[in-house]
């Protein structure tokens, strides 16, 4: 779609993680005491909990933070029991819209995510009205004008599964959930610093928006990320970068 700018689509999100960073604690808080409670505390066999404490190291942090969030999970201290729950709906423009949460109350949550989607042109949806079209994948980006042979170069040596450029010049590389925090890693540790780096789901096909559409999908989206038992908001727009200066 003319217009359109993954990067434009990138810078959103990061500064959206960077203003919100008290509630990014929160949610890894939350993420390594389910992902410790189910798999235990020992990092290299569970591979969750890794991945929970990688992101938590990337933001920032403080590792007595991380311990003591694994130690609740583990059992070792009482705390809260959270339940995930995954809820599902559409947004304006007809796009596909999956909210994963974490909650000690499901009663509250869906409350909440339905008000959220009703106020704001949206509409909830059944178990599994979306999500059969997404993919859980580990995504490395990195700025327009990256080096595209270099990283090429580097991903596939790290065991990446494949390097995407996009017509704006930024460029993007994939890995399994299984293999992110090994991948990234050895990016990092050849000299390429991603931009921002997650274990996402994306959609096989994207639906264009024009820039109306995109400006009151992206308030929808802001608004479920801004409920505080959710943990990651994933949709399949492909949103025209005029939409994000109009926020």
């Amino acid at each position: 779609m003319a217009g359109h700018s993954k990067w434009a689509n990138i810078q959103h999100r990061k500064k959206a993680q960077d203003n919100k960073r008290g509630k990014l604690f929160t949610r890894l808080i939350r993420e390594i005491t389910v992902a410790s409670r189910m798999g235990g505390s020992d990092l290299a066999a569970n591979p969750r909990l890794r991945l929970a404490v990688d992101k938590a190291l990337g933001g920032n942090m403080p590792k007595d933070t991380i311990d003591r969030a694994v130690k609740k999970g583990a059992g070792e201290l009482d705390d809260v029991q959270y339940e995930e729950i995954t809820y599902e709906g559409y947004g304006h423009g007809g796009v596909a819209i999956m909210v994963e949460t974490m909650t000690d109350n499901r009663n509250r949550t869906v409350a909440e995510v339905r008000h959220a989607f009703t106020k704001f042109g949206g509409n909830m949806g059944t178990d599994g009205s979306v999500s059969y079209m997404f993919n859980t994948m580990g995504v490395l980006s990195y700025a327009e004008g990256s080096d595209e042979d270099a990283l090429m170069e580097a991903a596939l040596e790290a065991g990446a599964e494949d390097v995407v450029t996009s017509d704006d010049g930024s460029v993007e590389v994939i890995t399994t959930a299984a293999t992110f925090v090994d991948v990234k890693e050895a990016m990092v540790a050849a000299g390429h610093e991603p931009e921002l780096a997650e274990v996402t789901k994306r959609a096989d096909n994207e639906i264009a928006v024009d820039a109306d559409h995109g400006v009151k999908l992206l308030k929808l989206l802001d608004v479920i990320e801004e409920l505080d038992d959710v943990q990651e908001v994933y949709n399949n727009a492909e949103i025209p970068a005029e939409a994000y200066g109009s926020e």
